[in-house]
């Protein structure tokens, strides 16, 4: 017997370091404001409406939470690895998808290999280092909900569209 089916939309490609690093320079910011917290949370936002992403949204600058939202389907799992991903962004100065395909292109894990706590820290995509001009890594913006390199291209996506604002 013969069944059809609608083949599942695929998976997006991981992006390499190279294309990683690149995001992380073109994405640096003038500036990074408390209203401008307000206006990358609230773009956020909007996108993942659009998609009715279950997603948690988390944008801090320094020690400072400037904006949070949980969205319908978000549960408080979300909130904990918000937590785990903008550590890895907070230590090594970048996305935490970026970190954890270093580890891979060494044919390795961040679990396996960076001798940090698995409950604290996760090299898993969707937290983007916040980069000033003349000033560094600031802050981070995280989400969470989808697969990781969804997650990441969400932030990504919003990014790009503040930075043309």
């Amino acid at each position: 017997m013969t069944t059809s089916s609608t083949p599942a939309s695929p998976a997006p490609a991981a992006p390499t370091i190279a294309e990683l690093e690149q995001q992380e320079r073109d994405l640096t910011l003038p500036r990074f404001t408390h209203d401008d917290a307000w206006t990358l949370g609230t773009l956020l936002v909007e996108l993942a409406r659009v998609r009715s992403a279950p997603v948690a949204i988390d944008i801090r600058r320094g020690g400072q939470q400037l904006f949070h939202a949980a969205l319908p389907g978000s549960t408080p799992d979300n909130d904990a690895w918000i937590d785990r991903k903008r550590r890895v962004v907070e230590r090594y100065a970048a996305s935490s998808l970026l970190v954890g395909t270093r580890f891979r292109a060494k044919d390795t894990t961040f679990e396996a290999s960076s001798r940090l706590d698995p409950d604290t820290y996760a090299a898993h995509g969707g937290a983007f280092p916040i980069t000033v001009e003349g000033a560094g890594v600031i802050g981070t913006v995280v989400v969470s909900g989808l697969p990781q390199l969804d997650d990441h291209a969400l932030v990504v996506k919003a990014l790009t569209r503040f930075k043309d604002l």
